[in-house]
This record gives C-alpha cells, structure tokens and sequence, in this order.
C-alpha cells in the first residue's frame, strides 16, 4: 500500500510553478501497464493548458483554486473541491487564480 498526501504534493507544484514558467506537475500514479494515469498539476492565475486532444476518459479534480475548462463554445468552472468531466473532444484549461487539480485520465 502507498499513501501520499495530495496537499502537499499541490503545495510543492505551485511553488514550483510561482518560480517557474507559471505550471508545473508530478505524476502521482501511473505507469505503461497501468489503465489508470493520475498527474497533479499546478497552474498561477492567468496561466493555462492550451487546447489539446482528449487523452481518453478523464477527469479534473479541483484540489485548491479555480479553473476553467472549455470546449469549443461550452465552458466549466471549477474551484476547490469541483470534479469536472473533461469531454472527449479538444479542450483548454485556465486557471482563474493560483490553482492545483488533480488530473485523472483512464487511457482507453
């Protein structure tokens, strides 16, 4: 069994990230002969993930912040403690203040 804590995991990404380009992320669970890939991802406010292609059945999980998810004219926010279903068709993602999510993508 592993344990880890998610929070700090976050709070050593968003430093990272302050310090940094504005993001940064840590694989939390994952592997080639795993279904499941789980990323913590921390993004200052104004900074984002430009559109990109749906990497299978995914989820975001608003850990601490608020964020924004669209797709084409459709959009989500999300804030601490939101679980967002990312649609299977390209989609961005933009942190409206400081914010870590906890990215869950089950590869198909």
């Amino acid at each position: 069994m592993q344990k880890m804590s998610l929070d700090a995991i976050g709070r050593e990404q968003l430093d990272r990230a302050r310090r940094g380009n504005g993001h940064a992320a840590a694989s939390v669970f994952s592997g080639h002969e795993q279904v499941l890939r789980q990323t913590v991802i921390a993004l200052t406010g104004g900074t984002g993930m430009g559109e990109h292609e749906s990497p299978g059945v995914a989820t975001v999980h608003v850990l601490s912040g608020r964020v924004r998810l669209t797709a084409g004219d459709d959009q989500w926010d999300g804030r601490s403690g939101d679980l967002i279903v990312v649609p299977p068709s390209r989609h961005g993602l933009d942190a409206i203040e400081d914010s870590v999510i906890l990215l869950t993508v089950a590869k198909v």
